[in-house]
């Protein structure tokens, strides 16, 4: 599946999603994302974590292991309202497209 506009903002989402549950870094996004059949490479999903965090939605940090530097993400206050919301509007979405 190719990544365009409209599932970039699913993948905003689902990484909102894994951060609010846990601290997450971009290889294993990358493999999380596969397994929902998104095939994102590192070049598109570091500038969309990097926006993210620009956004405030994310903060992340750096950690040392071994001889490579691991950046991890959590989201933020202002990430978990936006997730809530994007929640809201998704729910009242699927609601619409398949129970009507």
């Amino acid at each position: 599946m190719r990544i365009n506009e409209f599932f970039s903002s699913f993948i905003k989402i689902h990484i909102l999603h894994h951060c609010e549950k846990e601290e997450i870094y971009g290889v294993w996004m990358i493999k999380e994302l596969n397994e929902h059949g998104y095939k994102i490479s590192p070049g598109s999903l570091y500038p969309m974590l990097k926006n993210l965090e620009e956004q405030k939605l994310i903060r992340s940090r750096v950690e040392q292991i071994g001889k490579v530097k691991r950046k991890f993400y959590r989201i933020t206050p202002k990430g978990k309202k936006e997730l809530s919301a994007a929640k809201v509007k998704l729910k009242e979405l699927i609601g619409e497209i398949l129970y009507q």
